[in-house]
Parts: C-alpha cells; structure tokens; sequence
C-alpha cells in the first residue's frame, strides 16, 4: 500500500473536525509513532507501544511475557526459612512465570561467598535477618508461606523487553549465549547471569508446621541453589538497549566448581534497572535453546 494513500486518508478524516494545523500537528506525532509501514494491505509495524503490564492485561504483539523474580535469602541452620521454601512450592504449583534463586549464607554448605552485595541491598547498616524473601530484587515478599498471590500479581503477559538463553556445556564447559531483545527504549540496565543447582540434600532445621513438622528434617532438597554468578552480582551493564534491538551476551567458563553434579546445573538471566528492580527474568537448563517469550 503506498504510505502517501495512507496519509491522505488520515487528512481528510481528520480535516473533518480540525483545521490543517492541528493536523499537521498531529502528523507530526503520528510519523514519530510509525517505524515503518508494510507494503501488504493487511500488516503494519509500528514503533514501540505503552506496556501495560497488569496480571490481568490482554496480550500485546511484538511485547514479552514478564516473569516474576523470587530471592529466597536462606540458610540449612534457619528453622524459619522452610515458610519460604514451602511458599515457593505453592507458587511454582500455580505459575510458570516464577523465576526462583535461593542464596544460602551463614554456617551452611552452600554459602554463596559473593553474598555481601546482595545483603547490603536490602539491610547495608545491619546483619540480615532471615528468612528473607524479595520479589523482583526489590519487594519484600510478604507472609511467603500463605501468600502467593503477591507474586503472581508481579507476572504479566506484556513486558518491554525479553530474554532467552542458548547453552552448550561439554567437557567440563559451559559456552552460554544470553540475549535480550527490547520492545521500548531504555537505558542505564544491567545484566545479572547465575549458575543454580539443583537436587542437593542436606539436613534442614525447621521450625514450621509445613514438612511434616520435622524438627530436623534430614534429607531436605534443597533446589534453585546459587553456586556461581558470571556477572557482577547486582548487574554488569548492557548497551544498545533501543527499541527493536537485540543485544547478545556470551560466556565461555568452566563448570564452577562449587557444582556437585553438573547435570542439575541451571542458568538464571535476569535484567534490572538502575535502582536494581528486576524487569524481567528467565531461567534455562543446559544444552537447551530458546526463543523468546514474544506475543505473537
């Protein structure tokens, strides 16, 4: 369809009501909205458009299905922390939207060493009480046992940017491509790339009514585990992040070697904003390639 027919057409419809100037005007905004207009008489691609991220919003083409980001600030030795473990179980049977990282510190076979930056975004002046739970990095999950619909009320189908991972790991290596394709502009965002574990049984001390009630609960499976992160914990930062772009972020790095069993190994990819909400994330298993979560 020639792009001056379509112009015309707008002119005299809108000329009806409102003089040449106003029109003008509104062209003007009009030719800023339109990236490019198709030469089929039926498909139009336009520049980005307002997302409406709401639980409840109707799916927009071209923009991305939002994850929601679960934290779970843990340890084996805290008897309360299984509210939350038990909390992300309820979530994980209601949604496949939850991406999930549990940060094991303290007196605990799993601590995460690199752990201080993360505590000092959440209690810089003073030790970190646990259990502790944060959605998207920066919300603080309330009652996690009995209250899973804070979280899903975090999920969407329409998000400004999305993420997929491609990963080959072979001998003792992992080759991990992260992309990030944008629907809207942005700037000032980071890049946060984790290596989790799942499967690892060790004993739990459990102060809660859920498990059975089992004061010590002795061959607890502990999943999600943060053993490794290939970024800066809080986000190395990523350019290019126009609309309509696809930005691409490769590793090449051994199997950490905190991993007892590479086979359980999983990749977490989250992007966050300069005051380190997460805007969306996305987790993959090893060898697999995805796509991204785009609305058709």
């Amino acid at each position: 369809m020639d792009e001056n027919k379509i112009f015309f057409a707008l002119f005299v419809s809108y000329n009806r009501h409102y003089s040449a100037m106003k029109f003008l005007r509104f062209l003007g905004f009009f030719s800023a909205a339109v990236l490019a207009v198709s030469c089929n008489d039926t498909n139009y691609f336009y520049a980005e458009i307002p997302v409406n991220s709401a639980v409840d919003a109707p799916p927009v083409s071209g923009q991305f299905q939002k994850n929601v980001l679960i934290e779970d600030y843990t340890g084996t030795w805290c008897g309360n922390c299984t509210r939350v473990s038990w909390g992300i179980e309820r979530v994980l049977d209601v949604t496949d939207r939850a991406v999930v990282v549990a940060i094991h510190n303290g007196n605990d076979p799993y601590h995460f060493d690199d752990y201080m930056p993360l505590k000092n975004l959440i209690s810089p002046a003073h030790d970190l009480e646990l259990p502790q739970a944060r959605l998207n990095r920066v919300i603080n999950w309330i009652d996690p046992d009995t209250n899973t619909q804070d979280v899903v009320n975090l999920t969407s189908n329409n998000c400004g940017l999305g993420i997929a991972m491609s990963s080959t790991v072979a001998n003792n290596m992992i080759d991990l491509d992260v992309s990030v394709k944008f629907a809207q502009n942005f700037s000032n965002l980071k890049l946060v790339v984790y290596v989790l574990e799942d499967n690892l049984v060790h004993p739990q001390i459990n102060y809660a009514t859920y498990y059975g009630g089992v004061h010590r609960i002795l061959d607890f499976e502990h999943d999600h585990v943060l053993r490794a992160s290939l970024t800066h914990v809080l986000g190395n930062p990523i350019s290019g992040t126009d609309f309509d772009q696809t930005v691409t972020t490769s590793f090449s790095v051994p199997v950490p070697a905190d991993i007892a069993n590479a086979e359980n190994m999983s990749f977490v990819a989250i992007v966050t904003d300069a005051g380190n909400n997460a805007l969306n994330s996305r987790s993959a298993y090893p060898n697999q390639t995805q796509s991204f979560q785009e609305n058709p």
